[in-house]
């Protein structure tokens, strides 16, 4: 007899489902500038499989839309287990935040911990034409 497949707890499943939210800019009168900083951002090395630990920052200015942040942090979390390259993850990560909002500027950095005695930090921006 085979073992029972193991029930995935609430929280992987959430991650497991996330997609990315946004919900109306309520504040149009003025360009202001949203940032999100993400201490425990973690994704694997595709070429040797170790874990990669990064802080990664969003910033944005809002047009017509906001990011919903549950969404968000669920959103991020997907990649702890995917197996990306720094430079791709940050652009990634800002290709889909420039899909969902249109804002009219973005900037997704990545400042990933010392790896072999190297520092990474991969910056990538979007300004509306």
């Amino acid at each position: 007899m085979s073992p029972k497949p193991k029930k995935l707890p609430r929280g992987a499943k959430l991650i497991q489902r996330a997609k990315l939210q946004r919900f109306g800019n309520r504040t149009k009168v003025r360009r202001y500038t949203v940032e999100f900083i993400c201490p425990e951002f973690t994704c694997v090395c595709p070429m040797s499989g170790f874990p990669d630990f990064a802080t990664v920052k969003i910033k944005y200015i809002p047009k017509d839309w906001c990011v919903e942040l549950k969404s968000l942090k669920l959103y991020l979390n997907r990649y702890r287990d995917e197996g990306i390259f720094h430079e791709d993850v940050v652009n990634v990560i800002l290709e889909d935040l420039v899909k969902l909002l249109d804002p009219w500027e973005a900037e997704v950095i990545g400042d990933f911990n010392v790896r072999g005695n190297i520092k990474t930090l991969v910056t990538a921006r979007h300004h509306r034409l």
